[in-house]
């Protein structure tokens, strides 16, 4: 039937069925469709009592998704606050994640620059800002690029 309106509901079960949502996420979805939005927050009220929408799983799915990048757990935390997720939740599922932030950064290092430890300054100012950018700490950055028995 062309012309038939969708529901608000079934919007919302239509953007979780392709993948997970914070409920900032599908609250700014639902709501350049034009729905209002005292009907968004009943919408997410419901999905959130159904166990539809969980802010708790999606970042743990969303830390997941970003360790296999990888990123370094200060990018992560950045991304889920920009998500709308509690920093709480976020700490949580980055500490439940249970990652080697030292290796991860170390293969990226190795993947982006070859397994070489680099003296000229500027090709190690480089990687450190590289490691920086994509979320891990200085002692990460650090062990990635320090040679093997530095450790």
């Amino acid at each position: 039937m062309p012309g038939t309106p969708i529901s608000i509901f079934d919007h919302a079960l239509s953007f979780l069925s392709h993948r997970e949502h914070s409920t900032k996420e599908l609250a700014t979805k639902l709501k350049s469709k034009g729905h209002p939005e005292e009907d968004i927050a009943e919408t997410i009220a419901r999905l959130q009592e159904m166990n539809y929408l969980n802010d708790q799983r999606f970042a743990e799915i969303f830390v997941r998704s970003r360790i296999s990048k990888p990123l370094g757990s200060k990018r992560i935390m950045q991304e889920l606050g920009q998500k709308g997720i509690n920093s709480d939740i976020a700490k949580q599922a980055i500490e439940e994640a249970d990652a080697d932030w030292f290796e991860l950064a170390k293969q990226l290092k190795e993947r982006r620059f070859g397994e070489d430890v680099v003296t000229d300054y500027k090709e190690k100012a480089k990687q450190f800002r590289y490691l920086q950018y994509r979320g891990f700490d200085f002692e990460q950055i650090q062990y990635a690029t320090s040679p093997k028995d530095a450790y």
